[in-house]
This record gives structure tokens, sequence and C-alpha cells, in this order.
């Protein structure tokens, strides 16, 4: 039996993966994970998911309609008159999510957000004001950061936030499986604005909404991947009495 600080160690060793090895996943190993994640816990054992795994063709057609969309999507937010009006009428580029991502934060959650952001950034050189790097590093999300699998993460729309926290639950003992096997996992909310491809490429039940993407795949040597994001302490979390 694993002993209890070691099983801390193992996860507070978990990180997200931005950089990836081109090399292939063996499919049996994917879906080794994908049985693990299973064994989490579920709303009245439903199990309100569904995945789509993507990798060669697949993958890279789902990749290149996304990075098409970002093209002329990244213009809107801070780019000139010119952007915008092009993406005004360029229809392909606007966003297309089965659930709001495109809100801003809660007033009280920002800062956490707003730290990662700055500290991230900060160590890819990559300036506040400079549009053409971040947009640039953005774009990384649907280049999958080179991952050779996309798991895609679905959930029944009739379950509503219960599916939400049944598909957490899967896909955090998923990319806890992968980390074990010397797999990197990132967690993508970005892939999920522009559903189309995915829905062109499988054939997605009826009643299942995309709620976000997994890259999967060997980590590199980039030293993004020596990121450590800060961790709030339990103290944080915790409501007081009243």
């Amino acid at each position: 039996m694993i002993k209890s600080k070691e099983f801390s160690e193992f996860l507070a060793s978990r990180r997200t993966t931005r950089s990836f090895k081109s090399t292939p996943v063996d499919s049996k190993i994917i879906d080794e994970i994908i049985e693990d994640g299973l064994t989490a816990p579920s709303w009245s054992n439903t199990r309100p998911f569904m995945v789509a795994v993507a990798s060669g063709e697949v993958r890279d057609r789902i990749s290149k309609d996304m990075l098409e969309r970002w093209a002329v999507g990244s213009g809107v937010t801070s780019g000139s008159l010119k952007d915008k009006i092009k993406f005004l009428f360029t229809p392909k580029a606007w966003p297309l999510s089965d659930y709001p991502i495109m809100k801003a934060y809660p007033k009280s959650l920002q800062p956490r957000a707003k730290r990662v952001g700055k500290e991230l950034y900060g160590m890819l050189g990559v300036a506040r004001g400079d549009k053409k790097a971040r947009d640039a590093q953005w774009a990384k999300n649907y280049e999958f950061f080179n991952a050779p699998v996309e798991i895609f993460v679905f959930i029944h729309k009739g379950l509503s936030v219960f599916a939400a926290n049944d598909a957490g639950l899967f896909a955090e003992n998923l990319m806890l499986s992968a980390h074990a096997k010397g797999l990197g996992a990132c967690a993508q909310g970005a892939v999920a604005i522009w559903p189309k491809a995915v829905h062109e490429e499988f054939n997605i039940p009826k009643g299942y909404k995309l709620i976000y993407g997994i890259a999967i795949g060997y980590p590199d040597e980039a030293e993004v991947n020596t990121f450590k994001a800060n961790r709030i302490g339990a103290e944080e979390i915790k409501i007081k009495t009243s």
C-alpha cells in the first residue's frame, strides 16, 4: 500500500505541461488512463460525460481549424479597427462554445488568475503590452502545445453542474494516471471556444456538450514545463463559522 506522505508528494509533483515531444502515445496507454479516470466517484454512478480522443490526421485537422479561427478572432480583443471589422464579417471566428467561457472572472477570483498569468508570461519573456507575443503564445493552445493526443471532454446537459463536477473528478484521475506513466497533461478550456471541428470529426451523441480538452503526451525539456503555479493553502478555502 502506498504511504500517505508518498501519495501527497506524488500529488504535489503534478504540473501542467505546456510543451510536448511529438513522440506518439500508444492507444493502449490512452485507454488505460481513461480507465483510471473512470475509477472516480460519480453522481448516482451515471458517468454523465464522454470523451473524443483525437490523434494523427484527425488531431491535425482540428488543430488547423482552430488556428484559422484564432487568427481572425484574436484581432477583436485589442487589435486595430480593421481587425475588428474583419472579425464581424467572419462568422467562422465567432465564439461558438457550448458553455459561456468568455465572461470575466468574478472579482474575488481575479487576483489568482492575474498572478498566474503574470508569473507564467514572465517566465516566457512575454511583456504585458506585447500583443503579438501574447497572441502567439495563446495560439499554442490550438496546436495543443504539440501534444500528439487531445482528449475532448463532453458532459450531458441533462445533469447541469453535476455533470461538470463528475467530469472534473474523472479528468483529475485521468491526469494523475498520465503523470504516473511519465506523461504530461494540460487541461484546456480554450479549445472549447470552437467545437464545430470536433463535431465534424466525431459522432457526438445528442445531449452532450464540449466543456474542455486535455492535451496528452510526453513532456519535453522546455523551461515552461518547470513552471510552478502558486497553490493556495487549506485556510484560504475553509469557510469560517458564523
